[in-house]
């Protein structure tokens, strides 16, 4: 059987990356060791902050993350998988760096719910001022004929303070309690699936909490870049926008 080489590209936060990789493993059906796949990860935390620059209030994180794919596919990836809804503002750049397929979790989130709801549904999102600011997963709902619901400012700044606990390391119950209060939210106000969009929410947001679907993008990207490495779903080619694809090499510290 064909297998391939997954390449994470991490760090953004470390917790993140840490629960995509433990469900890869959990997801690979394996008796041994040897049947488990390879996974090439690059975690620098270092990168900059993406909604920071998205909003206008620190340095381009791009530099960064096309060093880091690059490194990955140097090192051997044959695809890359990206443990952050808010880094995929910037995906269309880094894949005109690369020559390996980069796989959404944005589109493999919106196919999913697809199938989940029906047509015309508000799905609640929940996830980083700046992933709701760049429409990430608004177009990709409207694209599929459904419809998001985010935050009003208030109920956001819930959902903030509860990622920035996270990167914390506070997983808890208040921090719990924080996303919850905005996933209620939601809810009351019509969605009928919710979105743990932003990568540290799966860490503390429970399945079961509330009375719609709960869907989780790390583990989707998980399943995706399981079926993928194992050769049940084909490897997608390259998407490049159109252009050329340079293969000059981008040191982080240009950023």
């Amino acid at each position: 059987m064909q297998r391939y080489t997954i390449g994470i590209l991490g760090g953004m936060g470390p917790l993140a990356t840490v629960d995509l990789y433990r469900k890869i493993i959990e997801l690979t059906p394996a008796n041994c060791d040897q049947d488990h796949l390879h996974v090439i990860i690059d975690a620098d935390p270092r990168i900059p902050d993406r909604t920071a620059a998205l909003l206008g209030n620190g340095p381009d994180p791009t530099p960064w993350l096309i060093a880091s794919a690059q490194r990955l596919e140097a090192a051997g990836a044959d695809f890359l998988i990206i443990p952050c809804n808010t880094a995929h503002a910037f995906l269309s750049a880094v894949r005109e760096r690369v020559s390996i397929p980069i796989i959404s979790m944005i589109e493999e989130t919106a196919e999913q719910l697809s199938r989940l709801v029906p047509a015309g549904s508000l799905v609640g999102i929940l996830a980083t001022t700046g992933t709701i600011a760049s429409r990430l997963y608004q177009d990709a709902l409207t694209r599929r004929g459904l419809e998001a619901l985010v935050p009003d400012p208030d109920q956001q700044s819930l959902v903030t303070r509860a990622i920035m606990r996270v990167k914390a390391g506070k997983l808890d119950a208040e921090t719990t309690e924080l996303a919850l209060a905005a996933g209620r939210w939601l809810v009351h106000c019509g969605a009928r699936a919710l979105v743990l969009g932003c990568t540290e929410l799966p860490l503390i947001f429970p399945q079961d909490a509330l009375s719609v679907p709960i869907v989780d993008p790390t583990r989707l990207l998980a399943e995706a870049a399981v079926a993928i490495a194992r050769g049940q779903r084909p490897l997608p080619s390259k998407v490049s926008s159109g252009h050329a694809v340079s293969t000059r090499k981008v040191s982080a510290e240009q950023a």
